[in-house]
């Protein structure tokens, strides 16, 4: 079965995990442009893209309308209840999804996905199950590395490229 769904954390995953906060009590976060064009790339392609995120933040909700992201969930604890509903909506299975995390409450969304990944600065205990600890670290280019995995080992390496060429 072919992997057709991403799940992605984003603190620590899609960022470095830093939360700054302005003066004023604004949020500030930096995301990889790197990420950003192999997920964007990834859905030229007919896949799917979802982010699970524990924390709510507008800054996030702006990033996955920017890609294109489409499956956009925040503030929630169990996610992977929430990838089962996803599922669910979808008609896929498991074995159609890689996810990526970096912490504790990523554990059993990543233990459950047919692939899993983290950044190489995850929590000790999810690079132990994770099929594929990243050489880059959360918000440095960790999703780019996944996705560029994927593309290879789903023989999607050519039809990637034409998107570029």
């Amino acid at each position: 079965m072919s992997i057709e769904l991403i799940v992605l954390d984003v603190d620590g995953t899609l960022t470095d995990g830093k939360i700054t906060y302005t003066q004023n009590g604004d949020e500030i976060k930096s995301f990889c442009v790197k990420d950003g064009l192999a997920i964007s790339s990834w859905i030229k392609l007919g896949k799917q893209v979802a982010i699970i995120t524990g924390r709510n933040s507008k800054i996030v909700e702006r990033r996955a309308k920017e890609l294109g992201i489409k499956h956009f969930y925040q503030g929630v604890e169990n996610k992977h209840e929430v990838l089962e509903n996803l599922l669910r909506e979808l008609n896929l299975s498991m074995e159609n999804v890689a996810s990526a995390g970096d912490d504790l409450n990523d554990y059993k969304m990543l233990k459950a996905s047919k692939r899993s990944y983290v950044p190489r600065n995850a929590s000790a205990h999810v690079q132990k199950i994770a099929d594929v600890v990243l050489l880059k670290f959360g918000g440095e280019g960790a999703v780019r590395e996944m996705i560029e995995e994927l593309i290879v080992s789903e023989n999607l390496e050519e039809q990637y490229l034409t998107l570029w060429y």
